[in-house]
Order: C-alpha cells, then sequence, then structure tokens
C-alpha cells in the first residue's frame, strides 16, 4: 500500500530527534524555514502553471512536509500538534460552509435546491469571517489582512475588502479612467525628478492595475506571472536566432533587437 501520514509523522519526530536525528533540521525553528515554506509554495504554482502534473504531486508533498516540519516543532514546544492543526481546520471548514454541512455535522446534507448560488454563498463566506474576526478581538475591514504577502495579491485583498462596504468603483471602465489619471502624474513626477514622488506615484499606478486586474476578473499575481514567462520565453527565442546568426545579442543594435523580438513573437 506504500507509505501514509502516520509514516510521514514519523519520519518528521527522526529528524528532529535530539540525539540521533539530522543537524539541518534540528537547527531550524519557525523562523528559519519561512524560506523554504515560501519556495515550495512558488514551485507548486510553477509546476501547475505548466500543466506538469506528476510533478504537482511531487511539490505537493514538499508543502506538506512543510506544515508537517511546523507541526513537529510546536509540539516540541507544546504550541499545537498535527492532530490540532487537523481538527482546527476541519472545524473551521465545517463552519464556513453551513450550505454544505447540515447541522454543523461533516455527514449532513443540505438539499441542492437550499445550497444557494456563487454569489450567496460568498457573502455568507464574508460575513462568517467577519463573526471570526469580530470574535478574536480584529475588528475593521481590513483587519487580518496579512502585511507579510506579496505585494499584489495583498493590494487585491485589501481592495476585495474596502469594495464590500461600496468604497469601490463602479466598472472596469472607470478603473482604466483612473489608471491613465495616475499615469499622467506619474509623468509629472518624472520630470520633476524627485525619487520620493516618483515612487509614490508608480506605486499609485501599480496599486490601479491590481484593482482593474480585480475588476475584470483576474488575479493581478498570475497575470503578472503569465506576461514574465511569456517575455522570458520570446527572449529566450531572441538568443537562440541570435546565436543561429553566429552573433550576440549584446553586439546588436536596439533595432535589430527588436526584429529579433517580433520574430520570437510571430513564432
Amino acid at each position: 500500500m506504500g507509505y501514509a501520514l502516520p509514516d510521514l509523522l514519523r519520519v518528521m519526530e527522526r529528524l528532529r530527534d535530539p540525539d540521533a536525528g539530522c543537524p539541518w533540521d534540528l537547527k531550524q525553528d519557525f523562523h528559519t524555514i519561512v524560506p523554504s515554506t515560501l519556495e515550495e509554495c512558488y514551485e507548486l504554482a510553477q509546476a501547475i502553471e505548466q500543466g506538469d502534473y506528476p510533478h504537482v504531486a511531487e511539490e505537493l508533498g514538499d508543502v506538506l512536509f512543510q506544515v508537517v516540519f511546523y507541526a513537529q516543532m510546536g509540539r516540541e514546544r507544546g504550541y499545537f500538534t498535527f492532530e490540532g492543526i487537523v481538527d482546527t481546520l476541519v472545524r473551521k471548514l465545517v463552519r464556513r460552509h453551513p450550505h454544505v454541512f447540515a447541522g454543523g455535522d461533516i455527514e449532513g446534507v443540505v438539499p441542492g435546491e437550499a445550497r444557494g448560488s456563487m454569489q450567496s454563498v460568498g457573502e455568507s463566506w464574508e460575513s462568517i469571517k467577519e463573526e471570526e474576526r469580530l470574535s478574536r478581538q480584529k475588528v475593521g475591514i481590513l483587519a487580518d489582512v496579512p502585511p507579510a504577502l506579496p505585494a499584489l495579491p495583498r493590494a487585491q485583498k485589501l481592495q476585495k475588502r474596502a469594495a464590500r462596504v461600496g468604497f469601490d468603483w463602479n466598472s472596469a471602465g472607470a478603473v482604466l479612467d483612473k489608471l491613465e489619471e495616475e499615469i499622467d502624474e506619474l509623468r509629472r513626477a518624472m520630470d520633476r525628478g524627485g525619487m520620493t514622488e516618483k515612487e509614490d506615484e508608480l506605486g499609485d499606478v501599480l496599486f490601479t492595475c491590481v484593482n482593474l486586474a480585480r475588476h475584470l476578473g483576474l488575479d493581478a499575481e498570475t497575470s503578472l506571472r503569465k506576461s514574465a514567462a511569456k517575455f522570458e520565453h520570446r527572449f529566450r527565442d531572441m538568443e537562440a536566432l541570435a546565436d543561429a546568426s553566429g552573433r550576440s545579442l549584446s553586439a546588436m543594435s536596439m533595432a535589430e533587437m527588436e526584429a529579433l523580438w517580433q520574430r520570437a513573437k510571430g513564432e
């Protein structure tokens, strides 16, 4: 049958054994493995974007290992256990899906016609999360939006929260108009030359771009990652075309490189 979750927990326990464990694993703490956690999540996202599903399974295992690592350290310090993590998660999922789990029972079934629409489910979800924030004494519309989130998803989450109370543009077209206004302000800041002002206005442009993505029903982080991947692919094609001609990109003029870019784009 192969290994199962109890085996993984035991492996983690062995790795952290003070007498016979791995020196590297023993040296780690909650703070030192955060970079690894972020890296594994991004590697998972990359595998999904590439449609490499055998690799997705492997990366999911790496992400799961991060959870188990934190759980082992939590148990060692008496903070929490893996079982406690699972219990908290299941309770939260059941609580936030009353349209699925009738009476708060995992096997409780809500009739199809009573499950509601995507919109009603979303509204219910946000209402329940708001109650949870109040119970933790985290008040305010923007409470508990993690400061450590990457800038694009954090901006999108802040805007989504503000929109819940009506502080939002009424259409994507209105956001596009605002984007043009912000670009004009950036141009004026560039003419004046102050770095602080340019940074501030550029930030406004990026923040408005995120808002536009949200109004278009797109995820800003995913959109930018796809554009970056497209650029990388075309640039590599440019390098290959240059190599085939016996020249390097650094020896070409801007006009020559633009011609190669257009060829790569066309192909």
